[in-house]
């Protein structure tokens, strides 16, 4: 792929991020696409030979996807929930061999149907958590662990300072994994595990 076919398609993407950030600020949790670099760095705690599918919540115009899939994880190995149809049709186009979902990551047992009691390497989320009550967060968070096995992430990006999750039950933990300026807004990674 020539420079001039890459610029075309990050300002399609471009593009189709606006477009669903104007019809819904709320469901799109940042001004602009996560960057390049943040992307990789998320999908850097994938362990692509654990046998396991990834579980990706919130990938918008799919910079996390492509991130994701240049990890070693195969097309048919990643399922990616996202909320806006807009968005789920720019996907399946740009990946169609990913198992794309449109719904709600809060019904995560609705959407994922038949794959409910899989267990996935890790998850890897851009949910614009700070948006929602402290109650719902710690749901997510909590069900997103009895998805993975112990000791494997969910990570998830942020652009608030603090976690959007601050506490967890015994048994778990957050842990910060990285402060990314090369993002636009700057954003933070956690990372959350069960330890036993």
């Amino acid at each position: 792929m020539n420079v001039r076919q890459r610029v075309g398609l990050k300002f399609k993407d471009e593009i189709a991020f606006l477009k669903g950030w104007k019809r819904n600020r709320t469901a799109v949790g940042a001004i602009t696409p996560t960057s390049a670099v943040t992307a990789r760095k998320m999908a850097s705690v994938i362990h692509p030979g654990s046998g396991l599918p990834v579980l990706e919540l919130g990938p918008g115009t799919g910079v996390i996807t492509k991130a994701i899939l240049r990890r070693g994880v195969d097309p048919q190995n990643l399922t990616s929930i996202e909320y806006s149809p807009e968005f789920c049709q720019h996907l399946r186009a740009q990946f169609p061999d990913v198992d794309f979902r449109c719904g709600d990551a809060f019904a995560l047992d609705l959407v994922l149907g038949s794959k409910r009691r899989a267990k996935f390497d890790c998850v890897i989320s851009a949910i614009p958590l700070l948006h929602l009550p402290i109650e719902r967060r710690l749901a997510l968070v909590l069900d997103l662990l009895e998805r993975v096995p112990v000791g494997r992430p969910v990570v998830q990006i942020t652009y608030g300072l603090l976690s959007p999750v601050v506490a967890l039950p015994a048994g778990y933990e957050i842990r910060h994994l990285a402060f990314m300026m090369r993002n636009i807004p700057p954003a933070q990674l956690w990372i959350y595990r069960k330890v036993r």
